[in-house]
């Protein structure tokens, strides 16, 4: 038996004007709400004595290390010393359509037009507020595992890096991608349902990099199902029960099933350098199963929620044993790695390369970067040297065969681009082992890691482990490709930032952390250098908050566009409002809700909440006017099974007020529709 406990708290922060993380591409900023982002927690503690482990799944990019030092700040404020970096693993599921902003290094700073606090601190308060709801729900019950194949759900975006690896290797294999999920139960001791964690490998971009609605993609869309499922007659968002779908070893895993195809010709463009005849590798893209990429989402979405479902309601491996927990800070630009007895060799500082900037099918980047690129350009080469300045031979001699397109461990305005400093860190419930990983592996890469570490818990008397890898923990370091994917220099590769052995590195440091765990010698781990923490300047690129403002003879919240009298189900209900910047409602409320959803009752002559802004059949836009005005419009995408009735849509916002020169105040205000008629014919 152990102490069980889940939580969920929303972490969505600004859903307009910030940049969403994931793509890289600073025209994709927030433009209104999709579904909401959720922190997911859960806490294991023997009953007996003090070990407790933490693990938390959040709708978000990635966690980086500034927010995951302000996590741990605020949990030791708080609790002291039972939460720690060593028993604390944070994973983001890898969303690309979350808010970015929460990041200390200078090249992720960038990207995000700067350090956004608002956007932090929602990330922050919401991973807090989980935990704290699962610790304060602690009860006794126990833990399940099963695992199973998710079919039809991804494709490896480099298979051609992929083949680079041994053929002896990759023939005991079925597939290159890994499609397994595993499963992690909570039952109560009474047989009440807690939640689970799932683990599975698909990179959450069935989205593409023209949405601007924060969603949490495919795995989000899985969790709600789960939820919604579990938590009978409750808002989206409410109730108890906790599903995750966590990250594993994504790298070079894609939704997008139906493979790349140049989007101005209908061709394949499976090729090496993910490039099309005409127009380059920017007409490569893969597209998902669906007819857009809402339905896309869904479809992959759902496919791993039935997968989990049949594995939650057929988990019977009981999970019993120990809880242990290890952790180290390295510095990853500066490890010696021993190959074999005669053989030593060393990561480097970190540096990207040019196919970096050509994207992936799922996301393809800017000017004529093309994917597995071994040579430099020497026009690109030449306005690197004049803005930031050349590599030193010594990277460029150690990142080989990599030409490198940006040196950022020689960059240091005005903070050091990238880390050097990463956490590696293993928890183990009883037969589990979860490999929390700071970055994304690649299919291969993460098999080599798994079995390094199975072989190490073996090999010191302790067998059977399961050994799951969690993705996108504590710090984010772009890509772990495997020595061989790392020859071809496709974006995995190019995006491996210590060099062609930063993956035998990573096995050396987990294999070292097994070590220690399965012969109870965590303690004599060295904890390693800490990480920095730099003063970043609070100055952001975003527009400044103005005053908002309504048009003439108007008031926000007033109908601009009005509903029509009448829907049938799978039609969408869409009404347009005077609206205000959805940015002020995020700096002035927790967990504020755009939208209702609302049907008139007869008998009590009242109106019931049926969905609100997290429930994925609404869609919450704003569009930016000239002169502080801008409009939302709210659209309801009527489902099957919809109770005919009247209904109503209602729209909740916050506009700036200006009270003298120097003071503005946020005043709340709403604006419902017209009342409207769903019909079953």
């Amino acid at each position: 038996n152990y102490l069980l406990g889940v939580g969920r708290a929303d972490c969505t922060g600004p859903v307009a004007e910030i940049p969403l993380m994931g793509y890289a591409n600073l025209e994709q900023v927030g433009g209104g709400l999709l579904t909401r982002l959720y922190s997911r927690a859960f806490i294991v503690a023997d009953p007996e004595d003090s070990r407790r482990v933490v693990f938390v799944s959040a709708d978000i990019g990635m966690v980086s290390q500034k927010l995951r030092l302000e996590v741990l700040k605020k949990l030791k404020k708080k609790y002291g010393d039972l939460y720690r970096q060593d028993n604390v693993i944070l994973s983001g599921t890898h969303t690309h359509s979350g808010p970015g902003g929460y990041f200390q290094y200078t090249l992720f700073w960038l990207t995000s037009k700067g350090l956004i606090k608002p956007s932090l601190n929602a990330i922050v308060n919401g991973i807090i507020k989980s935990i704290d709801i699962a610790h304060q729900n602690m009860k006794k019950g126990n833990l399940f595992m099963n695992r199973g194949t998710v079919e039809n759900s991804q494709i490896n975006r480099s298979p051609f890096s992929y083949l680079e690896n041994p053929a002896a290797e990759r023939s005991r294999y079925s597939s290159d991608t890994d499609k397994e999920m595993v499963m992690l139960k909570m039952v109560g001791e009474n047989g009440q349902e807690l939640g689970f964690i799932s683990w599975f490998a698909v990179h959450p971009v069935s989205m593409n990099n023209t949405n601007h609605l924060v969603n949490s993609d495919n795995v989000g869309y899985a969790s709600y199902l789960f939820e919604q499922e579990k938590n009978k007659g409750m808002l989206p968002g409410e109730g108890s029960f906790v599903a995750a779908f966590a990250s594993s070893n994504l790298g070079d895993v894609s939704p997008n099933t139906k493979g790349p195809v140049c989007i101005n010709t209908g061709d394949s463009c499976n090729n090496p350098q993910s490039t099309c005849p005409v127009g380059g590798a920017k007409m490569c893209m893969a597209m998902g199963p669906g007819y857009d990429m809402f339905d896309s989402t869904r479809i992959i979405g759902q496919n791993i929620y039935l997968k989990a479902k049949e594995l939650y309601d057929e988990a019977s491996q009981e999970v019993t044993g120990l809880l242990s927990s290890a952790h180290q800070w390295v510095n990853m630009s500066d490890v010696l790695v021993e190959l074999n007895a005669t053989h030593t060799v060393k990561t480097c500082k970190p540096a990207l390369g040019h196919s970096f900037a050509a994207g992936t099918i799922d996301g393809v980047g800017a000017f004529n970067f093309t994917q597995g690129s071994v040579e430099g350009d020497p026009f690109w080469d030449g306005i690197r040297d004049q803005l930031l300045g050349e590599p030193s031979n010594e990277t460029e001699a150690c990142h080989k065969p990599k030409p490198i397109l940006f040196s950022t461990g020689e960059m240091t305005w005005p903070h050091p681009w990238h880390p050097d400093i990463v956490d590696v860190q293993i928890v183990t419930i009883g037969s589990l082992a979860i490999v929390a990983v700071p970055g994304e592996f690649t299919t291969m890469s993460g098999r080599r890691l798994r079995e390094a570490v199975k072989r190490e818990f073996d090999s010191h008397a302790t067998p059977g482990m399961d050994v799951v890898i969690a993705g996108l923990c504590n710090v984010y370091t772009h890509y772990i490709a495997t020595y061989e994917e790392y020859q071809v220099q496709r974006y995995e590769a190019a995006s491996t930032i210590y060099g062609p052995h930063t993956l035998s590195a990573y096995i050396q440091l987990y294999r070292s952390l097994a070590r220690a765990i399965a012969t109870n010698t965590v303690q004599e781990l060295p904890r390693g250098p800490e990480p920095p923490v730099f003063n970043v300047s609070s100055v952001t690129l975003l527009p400044p908050l103005t005053v908002d403002r309504a048009p003439v003879n108007k008031t926000f919240g007033d109908v601009l566009k009005e509903v029509r009298q009448q829907y049938r189900v799978s039609e969408v209900a869409e009404v347009t409002f005077v609206g205000a910047n959805p940015r002020t409602s995020a700096e002035n409320a927790t967990e504020h809700n755009f939208l209702t959803v609302e049907r008139h009752n007869n008998t009590s002559d009242s109106w019931h909440i049926v969905q609100n802004d997290a429930s994925w059949d609404t869609r919450f836009y704003w569009t930016k006017g000239l002169f502080g005005q801008s409009k939302v419009t709210i659209e309801w995408h009527i489902p099957r099974g919809t109770e005919p009735g009247v209904y109503r849509i209602r729209y909740f916002g916050h506009y700036r007020k200006r009270l003298s020169v120097i003071h503005t105040i946020a005043v709340p205000f709403e604006g419902t529709s017209s009342a409207f008629e769903i019909t079953t014919q």
